[in-house]
């Protein structure tokens, strides 16, 4: 079991931080909290990302995490949410996925240049290390996002 194999999963009741092996996960374990015992759960859903908990969901993730950058007037993303979400119940373990509404969150917006929406941003160790904007296949955002891990 190395680094990479480590995941942290917030407890949901007493929102401890846990340090999960993804190998275990995948061989089937359901992991619990070393406080309180719940099990823990993972996103299978897009986390809702606001300027105030930017930092707390991204940049100290300790998984790759994929942004997507929408307003509820902008049709293409409406068209690209059923993927993003698809994509949370699929990637549970390697990637968090996750919705930042740029009409109601300016300051990320404007912090990372959205100008046009849908834009996808993916994030390594906090950072943005890849793009997609416009309304992207399944197929090629899964391909960008297996590069990450």
């Amino acid at each position: 079991m190395g680094f990479s194999d480590i995941i942290e999963i917030k407890c949901q009741n007493c929102k401890t931080i846990n340090r999960v092996s993804k190998s275990k996960i995948h061989n089937g374990l359901k992991p619990k909290c070393g406080k309180c015992k719940e099990l823990l759960f993972m996103a299978k859903e897009p986390v809702v990302i606001t300027d105030a908990n930017f930092s707390e969901e991204i940049e100290k993730s300790s998984i790759p995490v994929l942004l997507d950058c929408w307003a509820p007037w902008c049709g293409p993303c409406r068209m690209l949410s059923p993927i993003v979400d698809q994509l949370a119940e699929e990637m549970a373990e390697t990637i968090k996925v996750s919705k930042l509404n740029v009409d109601d969150n300016p300051q990320t917006a404007a912090k990372f240049g959205i100008m046009s929406i849908p834009t996808l941003l993916m994030f390594k160790d906090g950072k943005v290390v890849d793009k997609m904007v416009g309304v992207q296949p399944k197929a090629s955002i899964v391909e960008r996002l297996k590069k990450l891990n």
